[in-house]
């Protein structure tokens, strides 16, 4: 029997349905996981997605897209095809997409992460034949600590900035990490600043109905006095350019799992760097393998190879498949595409 999903070179296909998830290529039908730009493209004719990312897809891409939606746990059937979407606690509105037919169920994850973070619906466990899952992190070294003093950290580290007079600048991927963070540090150490990519995702998700502490834009009518004990929160490509002027003195930072590495610190040119990601760790991907009960894994997007080797060294018949999706190295392209308006200086951006 030929597989329920297969790898095209448009993305993940579900034949018998005519349907892709997340499809890098534009497609007839294509089923969303997530807003984040790698997963989420334009130039599809039709889209399913949660209603939360319908609303980021059409801020980040555009009010024409044809958006049909699901809630978690609502199935649609096409062509015989039953597909449902379940939380998979990335970012606002992520989802998991549950594929059924003649009882064989499979689920792709797009990315996931088990730890509760304030703004994302929690992880759902869903059971299949077969489970397509990411493996960003898929390492042994990764493993996350309690983001608990992650913060802890971010807020002694804004804290001992702010009472020098230095602008705190921390580089936060604009649509989930942004919203973490600002829900995450502590409001009393002094305002809370964002560059306009945040505001704009601040803006669609709390007309979405999630509620967010108080920030501020960045304007050309900030005040420089403003930045001198203020928590900037901003897509790294607008640190070190003439955005960032008005902030000096300042101190860098980025939230990231990548920040586990001392070379990405050292790559970014950064002053420290607070281990924060939104993927599953190394524990937390292999409690996921396991709960699924699922006899097949592919794994995509990350340590793909060291991942299903792993797995299949401990019993599971786990093959690893290439993708165009970025993992939380998305950040790096963020940093592309905010680099043009971060040059326009300090106007409005």
């Amino acid at each position: 029997m030929p597989s329920l999903l297969s790898f095209s070179p448009q993305g993940i296909y579900c034949e018998q349905a005519g349907v892709h998830i997340d499809p890098w290529r534009g497609v007839d039908r294509a089923i969303i996981t997530h807003a984040h730009s790698d997963h989420a493209r334009g130039g599809s004719r039709h889209y399913l997605a949660h209603p939360t990312t319908k609303q980021l897809m059409h801020a980040r891409i555009g009010k024409d897209l044809d958006i049909e939606t699901l809630w978690p746990g609502q199935a649609g059937t096409i062509n015989g095809v039953k597909f449902s979407l379940h939380p998979a606690g990335h970012i606002p509105g992520s989802m998991q997409v549950r594929v059924e037919y003649k009882g064989e169920v499979w689920v792709a994850t797009g990315d996931h992460k088990r730890r509760k973070d304030g703004i994302s619906e929690p992880y759902e466990p869903v059971r299949c034949h077969t489970f397509i899952t990411e493996c960003t992190f898929g390492l042994p070294i990764y493993r996350w600590k309690d983001p608990a003093s992650i913060f802890e950290d971010i807020n002694a580290w804004w804290r001992t900035n702010a009472a020098n007079g230095v602008c705190s600048v921390l580089s936060a991927y604009s649509l989930g990490k942004a919203q973490r963070v600002l829900c995450g540090v502590d409001p009393s150490i002094g305002p809370v600043l964002v560059h306009g990519a945040v505001a704009n995702m601040n803006t669609v998700l709390e007309g979405c109905g999630l509620r967010l502490p108080r920030w501020e834009q960045i304007t050309a009518d900030t005040p420089k006095e403003r930045f001198r004990n203020a928590l900037v929160i901003t897509p790294g490509s607008a640190i070190g350019t003439p955005w960032t002027n008005k902030m000096r003195p300042y101190s860098t930072a980025m939230a990231s799992g990548w920040m586990q590495l001392r070379g990405w610190r050292r790559r970014g040119n950064l002053d420290t760097g607070f281990v924060l990601s939104d993927h599953a760790d190394w524990p937390a991907l292999l409690q996921a393998v396991e709960e699924t009960g699922a006899e097949r894994i592919i794994a995509t997007h990350g340590y793909t190879d060291v991942f299903s080797q792993y797995l299949r060294s401990i019993g599971y018949d786990a093959v690893a498949e290439s993708t165009e999706f970025a993992g939380e190295g998305g950040e790096l392209e963020e940093r592309q595409k905010t680099q043009d308006e971060s040059h326009k200086g300090q106007g409005r951006s």
